[in-house]
């Protein structure tokens, strides 16, 4: 039942920073306040930027990002204003604390989603990342919103710190009753770029050992299952989401990317400018997505180049796919 989600030139997502700021400090945090600043903005902004951005997309999903997006006080208004504008589903992302009574404030009619941050199937081993207690809020917080008749889903960041409690996972996801399961490489970006080795990559043989098996034994329980492609097979072609796909990822300072793995460095290729969106000065992140390389993704190249391996003769041993490109394994 496994297939790989491929780019769509119809299917367009924005992912939209409403502020930085966040209650906890996970230790593989991709914030980079150099980059992002520490700006909140205004609902007014919010809104025009959501109508602006909706101008530009077409039946776009929307994910509320942070930081923590439950943080803004007006975050239910500025779902209110998504769905004025016509976004064909709204996300919110959130480390379960769920502040300023955000549950009711929103109804499932106007949320489609929410999704929660976990990144252990227990609490010692979520909490040494993200920080004390964030296990029982993310818990509390799953279950108060599935209580209410939100859609949940969770996302599990995976490093060498917490492989080896991803196969606890299935059993927990189905108790709380999660829809959606969605396992994260680690982005070298924000403190994890900083090569905590707490938070390292895992090797592409326990990536490719463990990750594939877990979600099949989600996908057994009920529950879909994402998760990147990552390494792709000798025959199958690269494929880059900045040309072929329409994904937006916002920041409050109004830097606007299309690839995630950009955003340590002022690489956007959009932006807004007195609240309008426009092309970024050149040369930016849109001139390197035509690039082709044997390594794959020019991207992880030029950014994470550590992760890559090289034969003898000087070859790539393997090939990276696009960050983007996911494997969905669907319940029988």
């Amino acid at each position: 039942m496994k297939k790989t989600v491929s780019f769509s030139k119809h299917a367009s997502n924005v992912f939209f920073h409403i502020l930085t700021r966040c209650n906890l400090k996970c230790r593989h945090c991709y914030i980079n306040f150099k980059q992002h600043g520490k700006k909140t903005l205004p609902l007014e902004t919010v809104r025009t930027w959501l109508f602006e951005l909706a101008r530009h997309t077409r039946n776009a999903n929307l994910i509320f990002l942070g930081g923590e997006p439950t943080l803004h006080p007006h975050l239910p208004d500025a779902v209110k204003a998504a769905k004025e504008a016509g976004y064909a589903s709204v996300t919110i992302d959130t480390n379960g604390y769920l502040f300023h009574d955000i549950l009711q404030k929103v109804t499932p009619d106007a949320v489609d989603t929410f999704s929660f941050s976990l990144d252990g199937a227990r609490a010692a081993t979520n909490d040494a990342l993200r920080g004390k207690g964030s296990f029982r809020a993310c818990m509390e917080g799953i279950r108060e919103a599935t209580a209410r008749g939100f859609q949940t889903s969770l996302i599990y960041t995976v490093s060498r710190a917490n492989l080896h409690e991803l196969p606890r996972m299935p059993a927990l996801l189905a108790d709380l009753g999660i829809r959606r399961f969605f396992i994260q490489v680690i982005g070298l970006r924000g403190k994890a770029a900083e090569k905590e080795a707490l938070c390292a990559p895992v090797s592409k043989e326990a990536w490719l050992t463990v990750i594939p098996e877990v979600a099949r034994t989600v996908a057994a329980s009920g529950i879909c299952a994402v998760y990147p492609k990552v390494y792709l097979e000798p025959e199958e072609p690269f494929a880059c989401a900045g040309l072929v796909a329409d994904n937006y990822f916002v920041f409050p300072n109004g830097r606007v990317y299309r690839c995630p793995l950009c955003e340590d460095f002022p690489l956007h290729s959009l932006r807004f400018k007195k609240d309008k969106l426009v092309p970024a000065p050149r040369i930016n992140e849109a001139d390197l997505f035509p690039l082709a390389i044997p390594e794959g993704c020019v991207m992880n190249k030029l950014v994470q180049g550590e992760t890559l391996d090289y034969g003898e003769d000087g070859s790539p041993s393997f090939r990276i796919a696009c960050c983007l490109l996911k494997e969905e394994v669907l319940p029988e």
